[in-house]
């Protein structure tokens, strides 16, 4: 691979498995741009992404990256698609032969691809600089200042370690991970004046060291927002799921003063997912990552205000405005109301498991742990997609994955076209009729206990890494008194309030509560958190303009 010494400059990086290709691409691209940019080059998708996580440590901007279609082992989409995570905002653009023009055009989709050349692309002239020189221009019209990095050392059986990463990972806060006992790790210890018995120590961009920091305060000191900018809106969105998203999204583009809060960070349980492929649009499938990463930026690019480490604790009607309280006593105001609280993991209700959260032992597919499991038997407890999808991506580094399941088969609750990929990895097996009975460790995930359901045999079996998806609850509590339930805690709307063909007791308007309104006038509800929604992805999305049209409605006959 071929590197200059400055990693000041605007990188152009281009790779090709081919040697005589890509030393022709990085001789044109040096011909043009050399003087101005640095020509990163490069002969596999792993060598080229290597050279990305680099220049990102450092600092260093990529404008263009260029990759050819057809390469052994990981092909130009699947390297494209990584590199996504690591450069979101690099242009894009895919060397094919004439023969795979119908590849290029789903990687449009797959990869928000820029642009495709067909190969040879002689003469540049024609072919190759006009296409370069329009993507250059349009990367260097949006602000690419080098993102200072938040530096986290922690221990990996440290439970608030693990939690802080997850926390950062998810809110798209780039950082950088030191283990406690390497030597950059205690030279930072040192520095902070910590012998390493509190962790983590996170250290953020200006320099401010910060021991075992709770969410809010980690929020605030990386620059997530955390306060509104007012007390009055036209909508507040609770919750940053795909229902949340979506209805901030529909909101602020249609003139709505649209507040999005969200506790811990936006994308639900979907933003954890290691890959979503029935999303109508992402043929080959998506991460939740990248997912959620899109969706934020296009609710902030429409006006949306995103709140982070905020908890609801309470809705108030007072006239025509709602108020939602939070849990330090402050609150907010508004019109409207769309309820996207989603759902949470049920906790596993075994001996020694609550002790050993964060230490082996993980709700929801924690992908920031997934490359500690390389080489490690992994045990997933659970049978919908969701476990499925956490199968799938853990399957391809670990020595194996065990799928616990208490039901007869997957099929009675997961896809079908994952039921199909868990059957055709060799590295999984499923073993059905089968829950976890106790979890056994000092200070990090040691062995499970595992027993058979039809028979009552338990096994005692050695695991560090146990991944829980066993349902979901309803995150609906502090609703208690105002908004309708069900006997699960799901929210119950429209139709469902008027079953008997009447409104709710305290219902007040001479109109029916809409399809997605609950008893309470100007407050809806989308998502998971709805009674008898369809815990997909695409539904929730669906449910989350739907209510901001029903908002419009109710706003006008108010």
């Amino acid at each position: 691979m071929d590197q200059a010494t400055s990693p000041a400059r605007t990188v152009i990086l281009t790779v090709d498995d081919d040697p005589g290709v890509s030393r022709a691409v990085a001789r044109d691209l040096r011909r043009r741009y050399g003087a101005s940019h640095r020509i990163v080059r490069a002969e596999s998708g792993e060598s080229a992404l290597a050279a990305l996580r680099e220049l990102k440590l450092r600092g260093g901007p990529v404008a263009v990256i260029v990759a050819d279609y057809r390469m052994p082992e990981m092909n130009g989409i699947e390297f494209l698609e990584q590199a996504l995570d690591i450069y979101p905002d690099a242009r894009r653009v895919l060397l094919t032969a004439y023969a795979d023009t119908d590849a290029a055009i789903d990687a449009i989709n797959v990869v928000d691809l820029d642009h495709y050349l067909l190969k040879p692309w002689e003469p540049p002239e024609e072919k190759l600089y006009p296409v370069l020189d329009d993507l250059l221009q349009a990367w260097r019209a949006t602000d690419h200042r080098p993102v200072a990095v938040t530096k986290v050392v922690g221990h990996r059986w440290s439970a608030r370690s693990s939690a802080v990463r997850e926390f950062l990972a998810r809110n798209q806060v780039p950082y950088r991970w030191y283990s406690s006992d390497g030597p950059e790790g205690r030279r930072l210890l040192c520095a902070a004046g910590e012998e390493g018995l509190r962790l983590p120590l996170v250290i953020t961009p200006d320099g401010t060291a910060l021991i075992e920091p709770e969410d809010r305060e980690l929020a605030a000191r990386v620059g997530l927002a955390t306060i509104p900018a007012t007390d009055f809106y036209d909508l507040v969105v609770i919750g940053g799921g795909p229902a949340g998203l979506g209805a901030a999204v529909y909101g602020a583009s249609e003139g709505l003063r649209t507040v999005l809060v969200e506790r811990s960070a936006t994308g639900g349980q979907a933003g954890q997912s290691s890959r979503i492929e029935n999303y109508l649009g992402f043929p080959d499938g998506v991460s939740g990552a990248q997912l959620t990463d899109r969706a934020r930026r296009q609710a902030t690019k429409f006006g949306a205000e995103i709140l982070t480490t905020r908890e609801v604790t309470g809705l108030e009607v007072n006239g025509a405005s709602r108020v939602v309280r939070f849990s330090d006593g402050s609150a907010v105001a508004a019109h409207s109301v769309i309820l996207a609280t989603g759902v949470s993991y049920r906790q596993l209700d075994a001996p020694h498991v609550p002790e050993l959260t964060g230490c082996g032992v993980f709700y929801g597919s924690a992908l920031t742990e997934a490359a500690a499991c390389q080489g490690h038997d992994v045990y997933i407890v659970g049978g919908a997609n969701s476990a499925g999808q956490a199968a799938i991506y853990l399957a391809r580094s670990a020595k194996s994955v065990t799928v616990l399941v208490r039901r007869s088969s997957l099929s009675t609750s997961m896809s079908h076209y994952l039921v199909q990929q868990v059957d055709e990895t060799p590295t999984i097996s499923v073993r059905t009729h089968t829950v976890v009975d106790a979890a056994h460790g000092s200070h990090q995930l040691e062995q499970l206990t595992l027993r058979d359901t039809t028979t009552g045999d338990t096994e005692l079996v050695d695991a560090q890494w146990m991944f829980v998806f066993i349902g979901a609850a309803p995150l609906t509590d502090w609703l208690e008194g105002t908004v309708l339930r069900d006997s699960r805690g799901f929210i119950l709307t429209g139709p469902d309030l008027t079953a008997d063909g009447r409104p709710p007791d305290d219902w007040e308007l001479n109109r029916p509560p809409y399809h997605l309104e609950t008893n309470v006038p100007g407050v809806f509800v989308a998502g998971d958190a709805r009674a008898e929604s369809a815990k997909r992805v695409a539904s929730a999305v669906g449910e989350g303009a739907m209510a901001v049209m029903l908002v419009h409605r109710y706003l006008e006959q108010s």
